[in-house]
Order: C-alpha cells, then structure tokens, then sequence
C-alpha cells in the first residue's frame, strides 16, 4: 500500500509538472529573486551593525549595482540624479558653461588648455595657456580637476566670476563670462580637398562626423549642400573615431544618399516593443554621387549603422580598416528618484540582415572573460548588387587600407601633455600664424620643442629598447641572464638613446603632431582637422585608390 502511495504521487507529481510547467518555472524564478534580495537584505543588515568600519551604504548599494551592471556588457549602466547632465551631453552633445578644456596643476591653478570655437570663453577673450587663479573668489588650489569643472558649468544665463594671470604679459585680470549652452559639433570639419593630396580628377568633398547627437544630421546635411555648392563631384565622409551615439541620426545621414523609404537598419530584442524598422523618411539630397566611406577600429555603433547600410545598398565605397563591431542598442530607462538606467534592448541588423556585434557578452568564460565571434560562426549575406558581407566582426572595407600606428615617444609625449603644453608655450609667444592649412614649424622651431621635451618626463624608449627590457627580464626568471650578462649589456647600450636623440630620429613623425597642436590654439578644432589633413597618408591612399569607383552603378 505504501509503496502504491509513493508511485500514484510521483505520478500526480509528473503529471502536474506535464499541466503546469511555465507557472511552476515563472514561480522557481521569483522564488530564487526574491531570496536573493532577502539575503542581500540581511547581509546589509549585518554590515550595517558589525562591520568594524563606519560605512557609507549609498556608496556601497551603489558600488554594487555599478559591479552588477558590469558583469553584463560595457554599455548598460547606472545614471543617478546627480549625473543627469551625463544624459544630456550623451545624447545633445550640450551642457551649461564657458565652453572650454582645463587642466588642473595642483600648484600652479586651472590652465585654459583649449577653449570651444565661439564659446563664451572666447567671446570673453581667455586663451590657451590663461591661469585661473580663483573661481567667484574660491581658491582653486585646494580643489580637484572635477570640482573646478563643476564650478565653472551652470545654468545658460548664470555668471561666473574667474581670476586669471594671462599667458600673454602676465597681466592678472578679473572676468565675468555669461555661462551659455555649449554645443559640440558633429561635423568637426568640411571642406573640398587641396589638390596636393588628391590627384583623382575631380573635385573632392570632405566631411569628417566626430558622433552622432541630437540634430547631427542636420550638420551633415548642411556641409553635403555646401560641398556641392562649392563643385564637389564626389564626397568623402569620414567616420574613423566615431563612437556612435543615436540611431535616428545615423538613419538621418544615410536618406541624405539613398531613396526615401529606403530601409537603413533593423532590431531586434526580447520584447515585440524594441522589434522595429527604420527607413528614411525623407528625400535625399544626392543618390547618384560617388561616396567614400572612412573607417577604423574606433568606429563603433552609428558608424557602423552608416557604413553598413551605404556597403548593403551599394551606395558607397568603405574604405580603410574593419570597425569595432558593436551592434548593440541602448535605451534610457526612468528607475525612480530622477536615476536612469542606460540598457542594451537590442542587436541591431544592417540592411542585408547581418548583425556586426564581435564581442559575445551572453557567453562567457569560465574567468568572467569574453570572446569575438569565431570566423567558423561567421555567415554570408548578399549587397544589393550581389557583392558577399560577412556578420560577427564588424564592417570589413571594401578596400583595406592600413596606417602606420604612432611610436611609443609619440604616444607618451601625447599622453603626457608635452606636446599640448609646448603648444600653448608656443601659443603665449607668437600672437599670430599662418593659415591653418599652411602652417609648418621651422627646424630651429623644432630644435626648441625637442629642448622643452627633453626637460620633461616622459618613456622615451624605443620599441626595441622595451622588448630588450622583458628579455632581459624573463632571462633573469629563467636563470639565463648571468651567462649571458655581458651580451645582454652590449645590447643595452646600442640600443640605448637618448630623448634628444629618439626626438631627432622621430623627427618625421612628431613634428606634424605638433603643429597640428599648435594650430589648434590658434584656429580650434576645424584648423586641427584641415592641418590633419597634409598628414593624412590613409586619406590620401583612399583617394588614390578608389579615385576610379563610381557608384551606384
């Protein structure tokens, strides 16, 4: 009889797991979330009275969601009330201030490293190189880089008292500057190429888009119409470094070039509200003239949207090297207490219906790790006109073209500030230069950059020198360095170089970094790209190299 008993409820059991299976499952799950806040509960509980240490629990609530956030991919993350202004200049690329880049001394001040073109630090007439001194009587001394930034940001309309020592005489100087709505352009610049660097037999457009903000398109738009104005037969658009930002814009520049009601991109998530379509609602400015699209690894999210749809529809040639591959969507999400969350809904889907998502976040490794899309998961998808994509990596160029990566001196003068320091030296003593485009230091300019460099710390070692140093390393783990001490130190010294020296030998490659700097003080950030420009050597070999390709056919 017992054992009748224990068959018939192992059978009810079964069957009503057969009848109910999702309720039970749709109950396991909340069971298991619920006993984890309980226990998350208890464990606060325990700290809050046992902990040895006085604790901060906003910051430690907060530590934890920052650490939970994390484990699932890099773009989905906590935005409390006190940084809503994040939001604002994520999507707007806007914030109330004077409009301009600081740098902190901790004994000197706050140094005016590079005002906005037309800013309300301009228009007051700080310059590169200004010290400020106080901040509506505050002394900035004790203050941290953020707290200054902070002081110095404010509702458009507000006033903000500095006291300066200019780089210029030395003058010390009180100004009173109107705080206004700082916007930072998408389009950094836009311009018809010389002729020097462009040997194609037509007129050529430049448009280079830093992001993808609110009206952006709108920019793009505006440089396509002068372009044209101004004779362009074909037009580059210049995506390398361009992180992405909001997807209408993105499907915004892309109608500028192809036929209203054109599909640009798709998405897909878990719920039917993020599975939409979006097409170009609005009439194109030019769907028959030639394209170039460049990219790069920095050319993420939006940028991939453009360039993968304009590679789908056959509208333009992709030229450089493979993008990021971030297919991924995000949305801001209202969590209580004015706090948003910044959420991955979705993956989104280039014309042809490849996602270019590389990084699988979904899979990870036993250590937490993740990994790209094997090639052997990678399929095949048709353009337009029948041409082979491939998704799981990015976009591939139509036509690869590499660059040559900076050396390590001109990565460690950049990250350093050496250079943007020597520019605004340079800045403080010449009052005027020669056009942006023209602009080139002399030797015996030179000659002073590499004395200021020299006097400044800085790696200064070669690419050789440095493999030397982990040779000379693993040979000492290994037991190898003593019996051959002697031609390791012969080694050493050959290789060694001095920083004036390696400045002279990397002549060709810092010379131009630093007058693209130095121009940038004089002529903001549109004098900076139209210097870039000469130096372009990727550019230049795109244009050479598709000069020929006309699309659409």
């Amino acid at each position: 009889m017992k054992q009748y008993n224990r068959i018939s409820t192992a059978a009810l059991l079964v069957t009503a797991l057969l009848l109910f299976p999702l309720n039970i499952n749709a109950q396991s799950k909340d069971f298991k979330t619920a006993k984890n806040l309980e226990i998350q509960h208890h464990i606060l509980g325990e700290l809050s009275t046992r902990f040895v240490d006085t604790l901060d629990f906003e910051q430690l609530i907060t530590t934890g969601i920052t650490a939970m956030l994390k484990s699932l991919d890099p773009y989905t993350e906590y935005i409390p009330e006190e940084d809503d202004e994040t939001i604002e200049l994520m999507t707007t690329a806007t914030y109330g201030g004077i409009g301009s880049v600081i740098k902190k001394i901790d004994t000197l001040g706050v140094i005016i490293s590079q005002p906005y073109i037309g800013s309300p630090a301009v228009k007051s007439g700080l310059e590169p190189g200004d010290i400020i001194f106080k901040i509506d009587g505050e002394d900035v001394l004790p203050l941290t880089a953020d707290q200054c930034s902070s002081k110095m940001k404010g509702q458009p309309g507000t006033d903000v008292v500095f006291l300066v020592k200019k780089a210029r005489g030395g003058e010390l100087k009180e100004y009173t500057i109107t705080r206004e709505r700082i916007h930072i352009p998408d389009v950094s610049y836009s311009g018809i190429i010389d002729k020097k660097y462009d040997k194609s037999p037509c007129k050529t457009g430049y448009i280079k888009l830093d992001s993808f903000t609110a009206n952006g398109a709108e920019d793009v738009k505006s440089a396509l119409v002068s372009l044209k104005e101004q004779g362009a037969e074909r037009i580059v658009l210049d995506l390398r470094g361009n992180g992405g930002g909001l997807m209408d814009q993105a499907v915004e520049i892309v109608s500028l070039f192809v036929p209203k009601g054109t599909t640009v991109v798709s998405q897909k998530g878990r719920t039917p509200d993020t599975n939409m379509s979006y097409k170009t609602m609005k009439e194109p400015v030019d769907t028959t003239i030639p394209l170039l699209v460049l990219v790069n690894s920095s050319s993420a999210s939006s940028s991939e949207i453009v360039a993968g749809a304009l590679q789908d529809l056959d509208r333009a040639v992709i030229a450089g090297t493979r993008t990021f591959g971030k297919g991924l969507v995000q949305a801001i999400r209202p969590v209580g207490y004015n706090g948003s969350l910044k959420l991955t809904i979705a993956k989104y889907y280039t014309p042809s219906g490849r996602c270019v998502q590389a990084i699988d976040y979904s899979n990870r490794n036993s250590d937490g790790s993740v990994g790209t899309v094997p090639d052997s998961l990678k399929s095949a998808f048709k353009t337009k006109n029948g041409r082979t994509v491939y998704d799981g990596g990015g976009i591939t160029p139509d036509t690869t073209i590499t660059f040559e990566p900076f050396s390590r001196i001109a990565v460690s003068l950049i990250m350093n500030d050496i250079i943007n320091d020597y520019a605004m030296q340079y800045y403080a003593k010449h009052e005027h230069i020669a056009p942006a485009g023209e602009f080139i230091l002399t030797d015996a300019e030179y000659e002073e950059f590499v004395k200021f460099a020299s006097t400044r710390k800085f790696d200064s070692r070669s690419a050789a020198q440095a493999q030397l140093e982990q040779m000379i390393k693993s040979a000492k783990e290994e037991g190898l360095y003593d019996i051959n001490k002697e031609e390791f130190k012969a080694l050493e010294e050959k290789l060694s170089v001095s920083k004036e020296k390696m400045l002279a030998l990397k002549k060709a490659e810092i010379k131009p970094i630093v007058e693209e700097e130095i121009v940038n003080k004089y002529y903001f950030t549109p004098g900076r790209v139209e210097s870039m420009l000469r130096n372009d050597l990727q550019l230049h070999k795109a244009l050479e190299c598709t000069y020929s390709t006309i699309l659409p056919k």
